[in-house]
C-alpha cells in the first residue's frame, strides 16, 4: 500500500496470502526487486550496501547508518566556542550546538522512520548528535525510500566487525606490595607522582569490553553514576546497564590506567583518577561505529576529561571513516582528547600496507600538528595515536605502521600520500609510543590477580593516564596543548617524527613538569595584541618573548619570528583568522588574531 505524506512510504506485506496464485506472487517479487534496483539513489546508498541489498530478502532487515548531509564544521565550531572563558562553558556550548543541529536536521527523517517502524520496515532506531546520524535496522524498501531524500548524505551498511583482538594473556605473580610495574618505570611515572599529581579529580572514559567491577585494585576508582547508572557506566553493545567485562581486555586496560596496587603490584599510572566504564564491544571484541559513537557521545555529555580507546576498526570504508572522523572532530571541539591505539597489524602489511595499516580512528589526525607534519598539513581532531615498543625501545613487531591518508574521503580530502614524495607524506602515525609488550595489569578472571598482555592497546592507557596526570595539574589544558606537551617532551627515538615511534617514547615526568601550574587563563593575560582585529599590522607585547609563530586555522605555519624583545610587529598577513603561539622561556601563550580587509 502507499501512504501519502511529504515523503512517500512504500510498505510491503511479509505474510503469505493463499489467495494469490503463483504467477501473481512471482510478479510482486519481481516488481519489488525492480523497484529497489531502479529507484535506489546510488549517489546516497553506499555501493557495499547496494550489493548486500541485492541479496537481501524483501522482509529481511540490515543494520544501516544514515549520515545527514548537514554536519558541523570543526573550524567554525571551535571559533564560536572560543568566545567562552572556561573549558567547561566551551564544552557546554558545543554539546548544545550539536544537539540542536541534530534535533532540527533529523526531524523529518525521524518522523519518516517512525512511520516506517509502524509498518514493520525499520526497527531499533538510534539517533546521535556527536555525529549527525541515525542508525537502525531496515528493509531494502525502507532504504530505497530514504535514499530519495536530499537531506541525507549517505546510507551505508553498519557492519559489525572485530575492533579488539583477543590478546593472549599469560599469568603473572602478585607483587610484594612495593612493586611498580616495569612499564610505569620506563615512562618515569614515579617521578611524576613525586610532583604531587596522581590523576586526582580527573574522569577517564574507557571505551572497551567493560571492566570487572570487583577487582580489588579498582576499588574506589570507578565512576559513581548514581541510580541511573549504578554499575559505573553503560553497556552500549547490549543496550543495558551492566558494562561488566566478559573478555578481559577492558579490565587489563583499566588496570594500567588506575590500578592502585592493592593486591601487590602498582599497575596504574594515574592511581587516583576515576574510570567511567563504557562497554561498546561484545565478548569476542566485535562491534560497529554507531555503537562506538554512542559511547563517545556519552563520555562527552557526562563530563569525561579524557577518553581511552584501545581499539580500532581495520580497513573501514570511506563512509565509515567519515563517520568516525566526524565524531572525533566534534569531541575536539568540545575540548576532549583521546588516547587511541594505532593497531596490531604491522605483520599484515602484505595484505594491508601503509597508508592503510593504521586502524581507525587512530588514523585520524591529532589536535597538535608537529613541525615535521606541516609540509603536508591538514585538519585536526581529538586523536593522539599510540604505538608500542619493547622494553629495549625497539618497535613492537605487531605495532601498526603509518602513515595514513584521507584523500579517499571526499569530505576531508587531506593528507595525500605518495610513496617517496618529500611533500605528500600522508599523516604521520603514531604520535607517540609507549611500552606494549609483556605488560602486567589486572586479570578479569579473579578479584586480585594479574596477567601479562601485548598490544598497542596496552601502550595506550599509559598515554591516556599521563594526560590525566597533566590535567590534575591544570584542568584547563586544551587538547592542542596536551598534544604538543606530550610530543615535545617525549624521549626521541629517531631524528624526526616517524611512522614507527611518532615523536618518541612517552615521558610522563617531563610532560607533567612542562604543564604550566599557574593556569592557562592567567598566562593568556600576559600577552597583548593590538589592534585586533586589524586591517594592517599587529603589535604583540609580552615580557620575556623568545618566539612568535603564526598558524592558519588548518595548522599550517605561516610565519615564525624569533625575538629577544618584549614588543614585536606582525606585518603583511593576508585576510583571515590566525592563531598565535607566543613562546616564553617558561610558558607558551596562545592568542587569536583577525586580519580584515583594508577599507
Amino acid at each position: 500500500m502507499e501512504k501519502n505524506s511529504k515523503n512517500k512510504i512504500t510498505a510491503y506485506s511479509c505474510g503469505f496470502c493463499p489467495q494469490l496464485n503463483m504467477i501473481k506472487s512471482l510478479l510482486i517479487v519481481l516488481a519489488m526487486a525492480f523497484s529497489v534496483s531502479c529507484y535506489a539513489n546510488t549517489s546516497v546508498i553506499d555501493q557495499d550496501l547496494l550489493d548486500k541489498m541485492n541479496r537481501l530478502g524483501n522482509c529481511e532487515t540490515i543494520k544501516i547508518n544514515i549520515l545527514m548531509r548537514e554536519q558541523s564544521d570543526l573550524t567554525t565550531l571551535k571559533l564560536e566556542a572560543m568566545n567562552f572563558n572556561s573549558k567547561k562553558t566551551r564544552q557546554a556550548f558545543v554539546i548544545e550546538t550539536l544537539k540542536r543541529q541534530a534535533e532540527v536536521s533529523q526531524a523529518d527523517v525521524m518522523s519518516l522512520l517512525r512511520e516506517m517502524e509502524q509498518n514493520g520496515m525499520v526497527d531499533d532506531i538510534r539517533p546521535l548528535w556527536i555525529v549527525n546520524s541515525i542508525s537502525c535496522m531496515a528493509t531494502k524498501a525502507a532504504i530505497n525510500d530514504l535514499a530519495q531524500r536530499n537531506d541525507i548524505l549517505t546510507i551505508y551498511h553498519c557492519e559489525s566487525t572485530k575492533w579488539i583482538e583477543e590478546a593472549e594473556a599469560m599469568p603473572a605473580t602478585r607483587g610484594d606490595g612495593r612493586e611498580i610495574t616495569e612499564n610505569l618505570l620506563q615512562v618515569n611515572a614515579p617521578q611524576a607522582w613525586e610532583l604531587g599529581y596522581r590523576g586526582q579529580g580527573i574522569l577517564i572514559a574507557l571505551i572497551d569490553t567493560g571492566v570487572r567491577f570487583d577487582h580489588a585494585d579498582l576499588a574506589g576508582r570507578l565512576w559513581d553514576g548514581g541510580s541511573e547508572y549504578p554499575n559505573h557506566g553503560y553497556d552500549f553493545a547490549n543496550n543495558n546497564n551492566n558494562p561488566y567485562d566478559e573478555q578481559g581486555h577492558g579490565t587489563h586496560v583499566a588496570g594500567t590506567l588506575c590500578g592502585t596496587g592493592a593486591s601487590g603490584s602498582q599497575t596504574g599510572i594515574a592511581p587516583e583518577a576515576t574510570i567511567m566504564v563504557l562497554k561498546a564491544f561484545y565478548s569476542d571484541g566485535t562491534g560497529d561505529e554507531a555503537v562506538w559513537a554512542a559511547a563517545m557521545q556519552f563520555a562527552v555529555e557526562h563530563d569525561a576529561d579524557v577518553i581511552n580507546m584501545s581499539l580500532g576498526r581495520p580497513q573501514p570504508s570511506a563512509a565509515q571513516k567519515l563517520m568516525m572522523r566526524q565524531a572525533c572532530d566534534n569531541a575536539l571541539a568540545a575540548g576532549i582528547v583521546a588516547g587511541v591505539s594505532a593497531g596490531n597489524i604491522r605483520q599484515l602489511q602484505w595484505i594491508v600496507p601503509p597508508p592503510n595499516n593504521i586502524t581507525t580512528p587512530a588514523d585520524c589526525p591529532p589536535p597538535y600538528l608537529h613541525e615535521d607534519q606541516r609540509v603536508n598539513a591538514g585538519g585536526t581532531c581529538c586523536v593522539i595515536s599510540v604505538g608500542a615498543v619493547h622494553y629495549n625501545h625497539a618497535v613492537a613487531e605487531f605495532s601498526s605502521e603509518g602513515p595514513s591518508q584521507w584523500t579517499d574521503v571526499p569530505q576531508y580530502g587531506d593528507y595525500p600520500y605518495t610513496a617517496g614524495s618529500p611533500t605528500e607524506i600522508g599523516l604521520i602515525r603514531p604520535d607517540i609510543c609507549a611500552p606494549g609488550v609483556q605488560i602486567k595489569s589486572l586479570d578479569y578472571t579473579t578479584t586480585d590477580g594479574y596477567t601479562l598482555m601485548d598490544g598497542t592497546s596496552m601502550a595506550t592507557p599509559l598515554v591516556t593516564g599521563t594526560i590525566a596526570l597533566m590535567l590534575s595539574k591544570n584542568k584547563e589544558l586544551t587538547p592542542e596543548q596536551i598534544g604538543e606537551i606530550l610530543e615535545c617532551n617525549a624521549t626521541p627515538l629517531t631524528e624526526h617524527k616517524s611512522n614507527d615511534f611518532g615523536s618518541g617514547l612517552l615521558n610522563a615526568y617531563a610532560s607533567v613538569q612542562a604543564v604550566d601550574y599557574d593556569g592557562i587563563n592567567e598566562s593568556r593575560q600576559e600577552a597583548f595584541v593590538y589592534p585586533n582585529p586589524s586591517s594592517g599590522s599587529f603589535t604583540v607585547t609580552c615580557e620575556g618573548m623568545r618566539q612568535i609563530q603564526v598558524f592558519s586555522l588548518d595548522g599550517t605555519l605561516v610565519r615564525s619570528i624569533p625575538t629577544c624583545n618584549d614588543t614585536e610587529q606582525i606585518n603583511n598577513l593576508e585576510e583571515g583568522i590566525y592563531l598565535l603561539q607566543i613562546k616564553k622561556q617558561d610558558a607558551i601563550i596562545h592568542q587569536k588574531i583577525i586580519k580584515t580587509k583594508k577599507s
